[in-house]
């Protein structure tokens, strides 16, 4: 690895690092205080997105509250470690200089996965589906 590549993994590390802390403070006074920053979208047209829920439901993974989590958004709660995976697998490959999942992974995945989204949105705000609905604080 060079050192400009090896410089860069460092660089891409610490701004993971402070992200990552600057997240976990978030949630923890969030959760003590019971403050968050609203979603803008279910403020404007009073209908759930698909991510409406996941500040919760880190804050319930946090606490160690799995089944709450699921409650908040069960489909990014399911994901979650998926997204890990790619991080950590595309953290190993950028040191070693090779591709990750990320650039190896077929463009139908991606859709899929945006189409599911879109699918899941729309469920969680229909009458039949209201458990997928985040629960309220």
């Amino acid at each position: 690895m060079t050192a400009k590549a090896n410089r860069s993994l460092k660089q891409q590390l610490l701004a993971l690092g402070l992200a990552a802390a600057f997240c976990v403070i978030y949630l923890i006074f969030g959760d003590m205080f019971g403050v968050y920053v609203p979603c803008i979208f279910r403020k404007i047209t009073h209908l759930y997105c698909p991510g409406c829920g996941i500040t919760r439901m880190l804050a319930a993974i946090l606490t160690g509250d799995f089944y709450q989590a699921l409650r908040y958004n069960p489909l990014i709660c399911i994901l979650l470690p998926l997204a890990i995976v790619y991080l950590v697998d595309y953290l190993i490959n950028q040191a070693r200089g090779r591709k990750s999942l990320l650039v190896r992974t077929p463009n139908w995945v991606w859709i899929s996965m945006i189409v599911v989204l879109v699918i899941y949105g729309i469920m969680r705000n229909l009458l039949w589906f209201e458990y997928l609905a985040p629960t309220e604080v």
